[in-house]
């Protein structure tokens, strides 16, 4: 049966206000446009949950949409601190809990497993452990040896950026991998982003592909060009201009708010978007073809 539904209706039907959101996708995948699609549609009090915010989420608590952020690495990669959500962390007026990069995907792994917690080594964080008290010892029962541990993480709303997708929802994606799949496993609802949507046969034609199954998602949404700024292998590249210039828009409220109604709000959809971007950034973000050597599954 096709999932397949506009983003608008996605996000209205699925996100809702005090959700705890994750927006999956390391550097790579980053689903933009679902970000922004919460923008306009003024949900509040969320929960937002990433390995890494990104823009996106500087954005997201630019716009309100924030109370909290579940994060293990919080900068404007490359350039410097997301301006912010610092100003906003500092201020006392977002709360957060701060995780290393391990401990974070250990918590997805926990949720999308189905258990309470999950151990890891005790190596370069103990001055997390005393920032944030989700850090727990436990005892190898094995070895007698003391560990770390985390709890699970079950988002009320994964949304997921992908390359494709069939109408069910299997989803596939290469390039760099991050941790699309524990978040979809381990969220309640699932919202897929795709670049393409295919035809069944495409999907079984490469299986080792397939990270996401139909099962687990609820929704699937055809948004080419969803992850902008970021990237989308065999897509478009990352916009690196863009990154180098939020860092500038972002130290001035005034232009935050500026580029928001600009760019979020004065726009309907990505399509537009992305047709505002024009012609120069197209050409600069285009990628070449370099196909990958055909596999035989006979």
């Amino acid at each position: 049966m096709s999932k397949v539904v506009p983003l608008t209706q996605a996000i209205r039907d699925h996100v809702h206000d005090g959700d705890l959101v994750y927006a999956a996708g390391f550097t790579h995948l980053i689903p933009f446009a679902a970000g922004h699609e919460i923008i306009r549609q003024k949900r509040r009090d969320l929960v937002l949950a990433r390995a890494t915010p990104d823009l996106i989420y500087d954005q997201m608590v630019a716009a309100g949409c924030a109370r909290k952020l579940i994060f293990s690495y919080s900068g404007n990669p490359g350039v410097g601190s997301l301006r912010i959500v610092r100003t906003e962390l500092e201020a006392g007026r977002l709360q957060f809990e701060e995780y290393s990069h391990f401990a974070m995907i250990a918590r997805l792994t926990a949720g999308a497993s189905g258990l309470p917690f999950l151990q890891m080594m005790p190596l370069g964080t103990e001055d997390l452990i005393r920032a944030n008290p989700n850090y727990r010892k436990v005892v190898d029962p094995y070895s007698g040896r003391e560990l770390n541990a985390v709890p699970a993480l079950n988002p009320d709303v994964a949304i997921v950026h992908v390359q494709r997708a069939d109408a069910e929802g299997n989803c596939q994606i290469w390039g760099i991998v991050g941790e699309q799949k524990e978040a979809a496993f381990a969220a309640q609802r699932v919202i897929v982003t795709a670049e393409e949507i295919v035809g069944e046969e495409v999907i079984r034609s490469d299986p080792n592909r397939t990270l996401i199954p139909s099962f687990v998602v609820t929704a699937v949404c055809h948004v080419p060009h969803c992850a902008h700024p970021s990237y989308t292998q065999g897509y478009y590249d990352r916009d690196n201009v863009f990154y180098l210039q939020w860092d500038k828009i972002s130290a001035d409220e005034k232009a935050t708010q500026a580029w928001l109604q600009e760019w979020v709000y004065g726009v309907p959809e990505r399509e537009a978007y992305w047709k505002k971007l024009g012609s120069e950034v197209h050409h600069r973000l285009a990628v070449k073809v370099r196909m990958s050597q055909p596999v035989n599954y006979g």
